[in-house]
């Protein structure tokens, strides 16, 4: 297990974002949240990647807790729909994300390597002179997840990774992911679309009205459903949400 959160809560005013939201992350895995717009999904991410305060709760790794200001070094958030330095290059913010975050000696020889094989696997290089704020929805996001793949942190929280993203974009934004996740890099993808969190993630957190319905694989969800129903068998992603939710 990468880290654990426990009983989160979050409220703004007398609105429940959030309601003892626990969990794990396991190392390697592509874990998928899911549900609905207004389930508390970006909110989560945001509280986990310290962009909000959360009212309660605690994240552990390795059985201690992992304070704000230490997450950085555990976790990067990439937010959905930000427009990043808009009138610098993609090359500049390329470059800039690698030397923000340092020369990491152990890697030293690597990174060039990382940056060009991302560069190709997100299809930039056509795009490595443009500024951020003239490039489209789903060249943003691109790059968007290129930034986030070039950062050290062995957690990548991503909200809405194929958002803006046509169907052969979001197949090659998939391959690209999962080849990091073979590599060992831990990725939590905020996912609204349960058709693409099936095809794609190892298990799932499904979230609904703030609070966490269920976790675990399609089969342990479905075991889940199915205990609680008692009258029939769910293999569908989609209608296993809906049963637990």
């Amino acid at each position: 297990m990468l880290f654990e959160v426990d009983a989160l809560c979050k409220r703004f005013g007398q609105i429940v974002a959030l309601s003892d939201v626990s969990f794990q992350v396991r190392a390697g895995e592509v874990l998928g949240l899911i549900g609905p717009n207004g389930a508390g999904k970006s909110t989560l991410f945001e509280c986990l990647g310290g962009v909000l305060p959360s009212d309660s709760g605690t994240v552990r790794a390795g059985g201690r807790p992992v304070g704000t200001r230490e997450r950085p070094s555990l976790l990067f958030y990439v937010p959905d729909g930000i427009v990043p330095w808009p009138a610098q290059s993609v090359r500049w913010a390329l470059d800039f994300t690698i030397g923000f975050f340092g020369d990491r000696p152990a890697l030293r020889d690597e990174v060039p390597a990382l940056r060009d094989e991302v560069t190709d696997q997100l299809d930039l290089r056509p795009l490595l002179r443009q500024p951020i704020g003239t490039l489209s929805k789903g060249q943003r996001k691109r790059v968007l997840l290129a930034i986030g793949l070039l950062t050290p942190q062995p957690a990548l929280l991503i909200d809405e990774p194929f958002e803006g993203l046509d169907l052969r974009q979001s197949r090659d934004i998939a391959a690209a992911l999962r080849s990091h996740a073979a590599r060992g890099r831990t990725l939590f993808l905020s996912i609204h679309q349960i058709t693409d969190a099936a095809r794609f993630c190892d298990r799932f957190v499904l979230l609904s009205g703030g609070r966490v319905c269920g976790e675990g694989t399609v089969q342990e969800l479905a075991g889940l459903a199915e205990v609680r129903d008692g009258s029939r068998t769910y293999e569908d992603l989609e209608e296993v949400f809906l049963a637990l939710t």
